[in-house]
């Protein structure tokens, strides 16, 4: 059995949360025992429970974040030991890019590879589920050859047992609520973000292609329009519209024609709540990768999935 330390923000406590639940099968079978500092019971001590469980394992995730860079802690003590763990050949480290950040050109990291694939952050995946099965294949995948026979080549002395060593569950969290105020701003964050994604999508695709020209029109705070023009005809056009409530219909519209009322589109994105999070999910009369009622879509996987059918007809 290989022991997990996350390293981490609390600030990214709920993706923490999310990795670990995925992580429930490696631990059925027994092939991992997961840790961070939230196992640390009252009146333990800190630093050396923390050091102390970090000297033992021989897997680090660094759960890589803006606020995981800007934490003094988790940079300068944590990520410090961890490398020489690293280059001591004694822990198997892996960056886990939960969020976009500036870690790929001076982090003492930057030289290991990463997770998801190509270092593609867990909030950036249109489907975050498949992001953290992407994570768990290439953990599992990492713990026979690199960690199992590193763990036997140097053994490390087990901890004397402490009150805070006692089994637990790792499930320890519970169902967040989301007031009305948290999905109307959730909307609202999510359009905005949708309008600035087509505006830059259209501005790099009319550079790219000569014989394309494009146009972005911002008709008020919850319309937009879209248009792609090829040597001067329209080939596509789309208006995305923020509806008046958050039910069927009531959410993100998506329509082929720019200029139909709100009442007539071709695809509604509304909103969903887990017990961790908030997404849109598509109503699925698109018929694109992101439809289907199980979709669950961060804003980067909506604005990517309502992109895909606005260029639909130059791609077939």
């Amino acid at each position: 059995m290989a022991n997990v330390f996350f390293s981490y923000s609390h600030k990214d406590e709920a993706l923490r949360d999310e990795l670990e639940v995925h992580l429930a099968m490696l631990k059925r079978e027994g092939a991992i025992s997961a840790w961070h500092d939230r196992k640390i019971l009252a009146g333990d001590e800190l630093n050396g429970q923390i050091h102390a469980r970090l000297n033992d394992a021989q897997v680090i995730l660094l759960l890589v974040s803006p606020d995981f860079l800007a934490s003094s802690y988790c940079y300068d003590v944590e990520v410090a030991r961890t490398m020489e763990l690293h280059k001591q050949g004694r822990a198997c480290v892996i960056p886990v890019i939960l969020r976009p950040c500036d870690w790929k050109v001076s982090t003492p990291f930057a030289k290991l590879l990463a997770v998801p694939t190509d270092g593609k952050p867990i909030t950036k995946w249109p489907d975050r589920d498949e992001a953290w099965l992407n994570v768990v294949q290439q953990l599992r995948a990492a713990l026979p050859k690199s960690v199992e026979a590193k763990a036997i080549q140097n053994p490390v002395a087990p901890l004397q047992p402490t009150r805070s060593e006692g089994p637990r569950s790792s499930n320890l969290r519970i169902r967040k609520e989301f007031s009305d105020a948290d999905k109307d701003s959730f909307l609202d964050d999510a359009f905005e973000y949708m309008a600035r994604f087509f505006e830059s999508s259209l501005e790099e695709l009319e550079k790219r292609h000569g014989d394309l020209q494009t146009r972005f029109k911002q008709i008020d705070a919850r319309t937009f329009t879209a248009a792609i023009y090829q040597n001067g005809k329209a080939v596509a056009r789309c208006g995305i519209r923020l509806g008046g409530s958050r039910g069927f219909g009531g959410g993100i519209t998506f329509s082929h024609d720019d200029s139909a009322s709100a009442n007539s589109y071709n695809e509604s994105l509304s909103i969903e709540a887990t017990e961790q999070a908030l997404f849109l999910r598509p109503l699925g009369m698109g018929g694109g990768w992101g439809g289907g009622e199980k979709s669950q879509l961060t804003f980067d996987g909506a604005a990517e999935y309502y992109w895909e059918m606005l260029m639909a007809p130059l791609q077939r």
